[in-house]
């Protein structure tokens, strides 16, 4: 047990958070994010996957279709969201429980992957969740939105989306480094295209295709200025004390990532 709670003020904005159930904008979102989670874990053991934080179901459902994970598993703070995900009778899903966002009620290693996807940026302490997701899995799926650029505002105002942490792509890197966490694979991503179509139409496919061209052609440019989505899958390092009169390569040191985007 952690002892680590999460605040009244988030929980109740989580609480019925689900309440319409599926939603084709989060249908939309979940291609493009099922679609990260298979190409940075597919050559991971997948026999037993376990979602934290899975919302109304939108990303279990696709990973179900797709046959990735031959048991499916899911945590979740919202009792709408569970609601949500018993209501969709996800083919690959053994149990969707509640739990209080920190504590995983899973024994050490009982997972082959835990996937955080766009979760971290929602909780108040980031590191807890990660070492608990890494303690009862092997590897560790996360992505998160890299909202760190320079159209940021510069003053937090808690939003319905419940967003508290911003992350760039060198953050989210050096946090589940922190960790003791070593990145096995990184892929940075334009936001679904389906999304962009489905919000503004015509504009909002040009809108992806120019930031999607930004991203190939300077991917540091495109980073700095607009919101894309940054993904790592990652496994617990040796222990090792801290360097001393060195530095480390663009990438923080380790293995380098298979899309540096």
């Amino acid at each position: 047990m952690t002892g680590i709670k999460m605040s009244e003020r988030l929980a109740e904005n989580y609480e019925e958070y689900y309440d319409e159930g599926e939603s084709e904008w989060r249908r939309l979102c979940a291609v493009e994010k099922a679609d990260s989670i298979v190409s940075l874990c597919r050559d991971l053991p997948r026999g037993s996957v376990l979602e934290i934080g899975a919302g109304e179901g939108s990303i279990l459902s696709r990973l179900s279709e797709l046959s990735f994970g031959e048991r499916l598993h899911a945590l979740e703070i919202s009792p709408s969201g569970v609601t949500a995900i018993h209501a969709r009778r996800i083919p690959r899903l053994v149990e969707c429980r509640l739990f209080d966002g920190y504590d995983v009620p899973y024994g050490d290693g009982r997972f082959d992957i835990a996937i955080l996807s766009h979760v971290i940026e929602h909780v108040e302490h980031p590191r807890q969740l990660l070492y608990e997701a890494s303690r009862v899995a092997r590897y560790l799926f996360l992505e998160v939105p890299l909202e760190d650029t320079l159209r940021l505002p510069k003053d937090f105002v808690l939003d319905p989306v419940g967003h508290i942490n911003f992350y760039s792509r060198k953050g989210i890197r050096r946090l589940v480094q922190s960790c003791n966490l070593r990145v096995l694979g990184e892929m940075v991503q334009t936001p679904a295209r389906g999304a962009y179509c489905y919000r503004w139409g015509h504009v909002g496919l040009m809108k992806f295709w120019v930031k999607e061209a930004l991203l190939k052609l300077h991917p540091g440019l495109a980073t700095l200025l607009s919101t894309y989505h940054g993904a790592l899958v990652c496994e617990k390092a040796a222990q090792e004390g801290p360097s001393r009169g060195t530095t480390s390569d663009e990438f923080g040191g380790g293995p380098r990532p298979r899309n540096p985007g």
